[in-house]
């Protein structure tokens, strides 16, 4: 089974690419999908198309069994959220048209899974990461670190299913 975590941004999203096979895990890709481009205008109206481009390009390389995207959490500023909202919205679609299934969990959900500990940090959680999976290194940045959280918590709550 193949599963796509997006981590999503409306200037940086994560994605990270993991297959399961029984219960060994194994990280196939990783980056970042960067929607803020040096010379380039980085309205929210320019940055969206880059972001999609950005993650149908890993969709169609990767064709994934289930992508899980971080649910929606609470933000203290609303423009800030209403920006989220529309990038979650370009990776839904993104991963809508591949026909996979979708999934969302929560940042505690992922960290709990993932960690143990809703609350940890994100360089607890790149640790963690980089445990399951047996990298050498940490992932970096955090965004494809935290992509390849959503990915890895993913298959644990689907044991049975692939």
């Amino acid at each position: 089974m193949i599963v796509i975590g997006i981590d999503p941004g409306s200037r940086v999203t994560g994605y990270g690419v993991v297959s399961r096979q029984g219960s060994q895990l194994q990280c196939i890709g990783y980056g970042v999908v960067r929607g803020i481009c040096r010379g380039e205008s980085n309205e929210l109206h320019d940055r969206l198309p880059r972001i999609y481009r950005g993650l149908r390009e890993c969709l169609n390389l990767h064709p994934p069994d289930a992508v899980a995207l971080e649910g929606i959490f609470h933000a203290v500023n609303a423009q800030t959220a209403l920006k989220l909202g529309q990038a979650r919205g370009v990776a839904l679609l993104a991963a809508a048209q591949t026909g996979a299934e979708i999934f969302e969990y929560s940042p505690l959900q992922v960290k709990k899974s993932v960690v143990g500990y809703g609350r940890a940090e994100k360089s607890q959680v790149q640790l963690m990461v980089s445990r399951l999976l047996g990298l050498k290194k940490h992932p970096k940045p955090h965004d494809a670190a935290d992509a390849l959280a959503i990915a890895i918590c993913h298959t644990f709550h689907s044991r049975g299913q692939g």
